[in-house]
């Protein structure tokens, strides 16, 4: 049974490509299977290759849209920041307001845990 949800390797298209192309050297060729008429084969060649240009054109319109977006999302972004700025200058850093978008009133905040390291050589006892 043949896997076909996997992509063919490029050389293999390749030599089916070249297989149809030396075909047309071929004088005598009459197939008892109408898929493997020259008529058809061509067709599905010719699909084949459509079908590429579109996935390279949408390819690209993606890569287009997934910049566009992340561009957009910077810039709300680097929006928000600016209007956090503009609350905090505007209310202060201890208001209902600074709370109210997501940031800690300093009054809230808990004080330093660090503590000051010993420093090694000095006279304790003194």
């Amino acid at each position: 049974m043949t896997d076909t949800t996997r992509r063919l390797a490029p050389k293999r298209i390749a030599q089916d490509v070249q297989a149809l192309n030396s075909l047309r050297t071929i004088a005598n060729y009459a197939p008892m299977r109408p898929e493997a008429s020259p008529q058809t084969l061509q067709q599905a060649y010719q699909a084949m290759e459509q079908s590429r240009q579109d996935e390279a054109l949408m390819e690209a319109t993606l890569k287009a849209s997934r910049d566009h977006a992340r561009q957009a999302e910077w810039d709300f972004h680097n929006a928000v920041l600016a209007m956090k700025q503009s609350i905090l200058g505007q209310f202060g850093p201890n208001s209902d307001e600074i709370q109210a978008i997501g940031y800690t009133k300093s009054s809230k905040r808990k004080p330093s845990s660090r503590q000051k390291p010993l420093v090694t050589g000095e006279d304790l006892s003194q």
